[in-house]
């Protein structure tokens, strides 16, 4: 009953109808700090406060001997202004957990993955030395010094042997690159995983990806690269394109950074053009104009939300530092133009968005709770 009544005459005060008996009401609530949250309270609303506060004192000339009665009016005044004053610190302290040390053990994400050659057997890449990794019926997987996982096709494999399939895999918190067998580069983003042949054999080159793969296809105008993502299959002969294919997204976004793809999803096919991207659901697709350095910045391990809703933002964030996140529909439905490194602490990349004054969180271990 506390909590309603205080609710009440809370929003009796924001709009000014508070009667001088309900004013006394606050000030002796504000003064006990119990039941009132902090989230109750924010600077406008304690601003608000103090003006009044001052505007009901007596501008009036008052005679010689009101001195005492204006001195204890400025002490009440003082009081209850210093009080709201530390309420408002207490509040900021108490709505920005962001700054706690329990954000201090989430640190970004790295070059982590791992190789599930055909036979079933995995290679933790990260943790893999340089060199050769493994050798397959006319392949031989090796690792440079650049950490990066190269498939060379040896002489063996001009004898017809039948390609077998190897899966890299990105868990949440890694990324990682790899150098297809026909030359191709695959960069993988957190939470990703890219399925191949160990040799390309027949009239195409045909790949699989789940979740968010950047890639600059090697020119074979003769074998066409295909990628299949879900229900959509992009084409390309040479190019360089992102795709966007997580499971926990509504959509499937391809977008051309070179060269000329098509993208198709049951009977509809889209060309796309340098600077466009294809959104496509279960259903159609349809072409937007982007700015692909926004698109691919996560290859260049930056964080870049352009308008973006925080619900997007927070699944990115989730992925990148391998933490859960729990964000009401109501303010998911934000959006937010924010640019930070993806080496950042967590802590940083969340205060980066709380700045804007309209939303906090709170960490525990490593779930992540946005509030208003």
């Amino acid at each position: 009953m506390r909590d309603i009544k205080a609710k009440e005459l809370l929003l009796k005060f924001k709009t000014g109808n508070c009667t001088e008996e309900e004013l006394a009401v606050l000030e002796s609530w504000y003064l006990e700090d119990k039941d009132m949250t902090p989230a109750d309270l924010n600077s406008e609303v304690l601003a608000e406060v103090k003006a009044r506060v001052w505007k009901t004192l007596p501008v009036h000339e008052l005679p010689m001997g009101t001195v005492k009665l204006w001195r204890k009016i400025a002490a009440v005044a003082a009081v209850f202004i210093c009080t709201l004053t530390a309420l408002f610190f207490y509040q900021k302290k108490y709505t920005q957990p962001v700054n706690s040390d329990r954000a201090a053990n989430i640190v970004p994400g790295g070059n982590k993955a791992i190789l599930t050659l055909a036979d079933g057997s995995t290679i933790a890449l990260d943790d893999a030395v340089n060199g050769t990794l493994a050798s397959q019926p006319g392949i031989l997987i090796t690792k440079n010094k650049d950490g990066q996982i190269i498939y060379s096709v040896s002489k063996e494999n001009e004898t017809g042997n039948a390609p077998v399939y190897n899966t890299v895999e990105t868990p949440r918190g890694g990324q990682y690159q790899i150098n297809l067998p026909d030359g191709t580069k695959v960069w993988l983003n957190a939470a990703s995983s890219i399925k191949f042949p160990t040799s390309f054999e027949g009239d195409e080159r045909k790949v699989e990806l789940n979740g968010e793969g950047y890639f600059e296809v090697a020119k074979n105008k003769y074998k066409p690269f295909r990628v299949v993502s879900g229900r959509q299959v992009v084409e390309v002969l040479g190019t360089h394109f992102n795709i966007n294919s997580y499971n926990d997204e509504e959509q499937i976004k391809t977008t051309l950074v070179e060269g000329r793809v098509s993208v198709a999803i049951g009977t509809e096919t889209v060309i796309l053009k340098p600077g466009q991207q294809a959104v496509a659901n279960q259903k159609s697709i349809h072409v937007e104009a982007v700015n692909t350095d926004d698109v691919i910045a996560w290859k260049e391990n930056s964080f870049v939300f352009n308008n973006e809703d925080l619900g997007s933002i927070m699944r990115k964030i989730s992925r990148w530092y391998d933490v859960d996140v729990i964000c009401p529909p109501e303010l998911g439905k934000m959006t937010f133009g924010i640019t930070v490194s993806r080496n950042k602490s967590i802590k940083q990349v969340l205060y980066n968005i709380e700045e804007t004054g309209t939303v906090h969180f709170k960490i525990e271990g490593r779930r992540i709770t946005v509030m208003p």
